[in-house]
Protein backbone atom coordinates (compact mmCIF):
# COMPACT_ATOMS: atom_id res chain seq x y z
CA UNK A 1 0.00 0.00 0.00
CA UNK A 2 1.67 3.28 -1.14
CA UNK A 3 1.11 6.09 1.84
CA UNK A 4 2.28 9.16 0.96
CA UNK A 5 2.66 12.12 3.81
CA UNK A 6 3.20 15.25 3.77
CA UNK A 7 4.05 17.80 6.39
CA UNK A 8 5.76 20.98 7.16
CA UNK A 9 3.56 23.68 6.57
CA UNK A 10 2.30 26.30 8.29
CA UNK A 11 1.67 29.98 8.49
CA UNK A 12 4.66 32.63 7.68
CA UNK A 13 5.46 35.36 6.85
CA UNK A 14 6.42 37.08 3.27
CA UNK A 15 10.22 36.28 2.99
CA UNK A 16 9.76 33.62 5.37
CA UNK A 17 11.08 30.38 4.53
CA UNK A 18 9.25 26.77 5.42
CA UNK A 19 10.63 23.23 4.72
CA UNK A 20 8.43 20.50 3.62
CA UNK A 21 8.79 16.73 4.12
CA UNK A 22 7.10 13.98 1.74
CA UNK A 23 7.26 10.75 3.79
CA UNK A 24 6.54 7.70 1.23
CA UNK A 25 6.19 4.04 2.48
CA UNK A 26 4.86 1.21 0.12
CA UNK A 27 7.02 2.43 -2.49
CA UNK A 28 10.50 3.27 -3.37
CA UNK A 29 9.89 6.97 -4.16
CA UNK A 30 13.33 7.67 -6.12
CA UNK A 31 13.10 4.51 -8.47
CA UNK A 32 10.52 6.86 -10.32
CA UNK A 33 11.42 10.32 -9.46
CA UNK A 34 8.82 12.57 -7.54
CA UNK A 35 7.16 16.13 -7.41
CA UNK A 36 5.73 18.89 -5.56
CA UNK A 37 2.48 20.07 -6.43
CA UNK A 38 0.63 22.79 -4.98
CA UNK A 39 -3.39 24.08 -5.56
CA UNK A 40 -5.29 26.84 -4.70
CA UNK A 41 -8.87 26.74 -4.38
CA UNK A 42 -11.43 26.70 -7.89
CA UNK A 43 -7.72 25.59 -9.29
CA UNK A 44 -6.06 22.78 -10.62
CA UNK A 45 -3.01 21.12 -9.16
CA UNK A 46 0.31 22.10 -10.77
CA UNK A 47 3.65 21.04 -10.35
CA UNK A 48 6.00 23.49 -8.90
CA UNK A 49 9.41 21.01 -8.71
CA UNK A 50 10.21 17.93 -9.88
CA UNK A 51 13.66 15.70 -9.20
CA UNK A 52 14.02 12.72 -11.83
CA UNK A 53 15.50 9.30 -10.74
CA UNK A 54 18.82 10.55 -12.06
CA UNK A 55 18.59 13.48 -9.54
CA UNK A 56 18.42 15.83 -11.97
CA UNK A 57 15.79 18.99 -11.07
CA UNK A 58 13.21 20.89 -12.66
CA UNK A 59 11.17 23.96 -11.55
CA UNK A 60 8.41 26.19 -12.85
CA UNK A 61 9.53 29.80 -12.97
CA UNK A 62 7.55 31.19 -10.35
CA UNK A 63 9.32 29.18 -8.00
CA UNK A 64 12.77 29.05 -9.77
CA UNK A 65 15.12 30.69 -7.34
CA UNK A 66 13.31 30.40 -4.23
CA UNK A 67 12.21 26.52 -4.01
CA UNK A 68 14.63 23.47 -3.46
CA UNK A 69 13.56 19.99 -4.11
CA UNK A 70 15.55 17.33 -2.79
CA UNK A 71 15.56 13.55 -1.98
CA UNK A 72 16.83 11.00 1.08
CA UNK A 73 16.59 8.20 -0.50
CA UNK A 74 17.66 6.61 2.77
CA UNK A 75 15.10 7.71 4.07
CA UNK A 76 12.63 7.36 1.28
CA UNK A 77 11.66 11.04 1.95
CA UNK A 78 11.46 14.13 -0.90
CA UNK A 79 11.78 17.84 1.12
CA UNK A 80 10.83 21.28 -0.63
CA UNK A 81 12.97 23.94 0.79
CA UNK A 82 11.16 27.30 0.35
CA UNK A 83 12.75 30.47 0.53
CA UNK A 84 11.62 33.83 0.32
CA UNK A 85 8.01 32.91 0.32
CA UNK A 86 5.26 35.30 -1.34
CA UNK A 87 1.49 35.52 -0.66
CA UNK A 88 1.27 34.02 -3.80
CA UNK A 89 2.54 30.62 -2.43
CA UNK A 90 -0.31 30.08 -0.30
CA UNK A 91 -1.44 26.76 -1.25
CA UNK A 92 -2.19 23.47 -0.08
CA UNK A 93 0.95 21.37 -0.92
CA UNK A 94 1.43 17.31 -2.36
CA UNK A 95 4.24 15.20 -3.28
CA UNK A 96 3.86 12.40 -6.06
CA UNK A 97 5.48 9.80 -8.18
CA UNK A 98 6.03 11.40 -11.02
CA UNK A 99 4.09 9.36 -13.68
CA UNK A 100 1.60 7.62 -10.87
CA UNK A 101 -1.60 8.35 -9.03
CA UNK A 102 -0.70 8.56 -5.70
CA UNK A 103 -1.29 11.39 -3.63
CA UNK A 104 -1.19 12.35 0.03
CA UNK A 105 -3.18 14.06 2.35
CA UNK A 106 -1.18 17.40 1.71
CA UNK A 107 0.52 19.98 3.60
CA UNK A 108 -1.38 23.88 3.69
CA UNK A 109 0.88 27.23 3.65
CA UNK A 110 -0.31 30.58 4.15
CA UNK A 111 2.08 33.16 3.68
CA UNK A 112 1.12 36.52 5.25
CA UNK A 113 1.67 39.83 3.48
Amino acid sequence: QVQLVESGGGLVQTGGSLRLTCAASGIDSMSYGMGWYRQTPGKQRDYIALIYTDGTTKYVDAVKGRFTISADTAKNTVYLQMNNLQPEDTADYYCSPIGLPYWGQGTHVTVTP
